[in-house]
């Protein structure tokens, strides 16, 4: 029974798993626009704090933007891991307009030539709706630099949080087209068996999962090690 249940979860994993090999980004005329979409406290800034560090180690030049005004928090974390990675952080005051921050932080990235543009929004739930018109208007305002921007919406996921994890996915499939999912605190006793219900259920990709504290603990998924490590093969 264990075997088929791991041959089976395998076999889903592998249909949703990332298609990005060892950090490459794909080709794009212009930067490559990455949206990064979550709840506050899944750990969503850290995330994109480590991606910044594993792209710059494969020589790309990356630009980060602080569109999460909501809270200053937020744009203050973001600029810590900036200066961490020594990569620009665009920014301005609490409150200000989200839209404004990524047109802004999309035109510095198109004039310096940077490979990588990664945008952190805020992630408020209580009101889908809002939420929605948000996203939409950041999107919309991208666009009048990089006409295909948003090349991906990350949706960053607490994987020791269970059923509101799956919520949590469920909530901004509704707001915006997520495209692939990076799930944070894999470590310790959290294995993550909800990414299987999120995988199966919205059919998007897993292309990150964070297993750690340090800069280094953010890693590509991969299905087969994931299955594995739920029946501790």
């Amino acid at each position: 029974m264990m075997d088929m249940l791991y041959a089976i979860i395998s076999e889903l994993m592998q249909h949703t798993g990332g298609a990005w090999e060892d950090f490459e980004l794909p080709k794009t005329e212009g930067p490559y626009v990455l949206m990064v979409v979550g709840v506050n406290g899944v750990g969503k800034t850290t995330t994109i704090g480590k991606l910044t560090h594993q792209f710059k180690a494969k020589g790309y030049n990356v630009v980060l933007g602080a569109a999460d005004t909501f809270r200053a928090a937020a744009i203050d974390q973001l600029a810590v891991w900036g200066e961490r990675n020594d990569v620009p952080v665009i920014k301005q005051e609490m409150g200000s307009d989200p839209a404004s921050v990524a047109y802004d932080t999309i035109q510095h990235a198109v004039s310096a030539g940077a490979d990588l543009c990664i945008i952190d929004t805020a992630g408020r739930l209580h009101n889908k709706k809002n939420l929605m018109n948000e996203l939409s208007k950041v999107k919309r305002v991208m666009q009048k630099v990089v006409p295909d921007a948003p090349h991906e919406v990350l949706l960053v996921l607490d994987g020791s949080t269970g059923q509101n994890a799956l919520n949590q996915a469920k909530a901004f499939s509704e707001a915006t087209q997520i495209t692939s999912l990076a799930v944070t605190k894999l470590d310790g006793t959290a294995k993550g068996g909800v990414v299987i219900g999120i995988a199966d259920q919205l059919s998007v990709p897993v292309k990150f999962i964070g297993v750690g504290e340090g800069i280094e603990d953010l890693q590509l998924f991969n299905p087969e090690a994931f299955a594995s490590s739920l029946f501790q093969k």
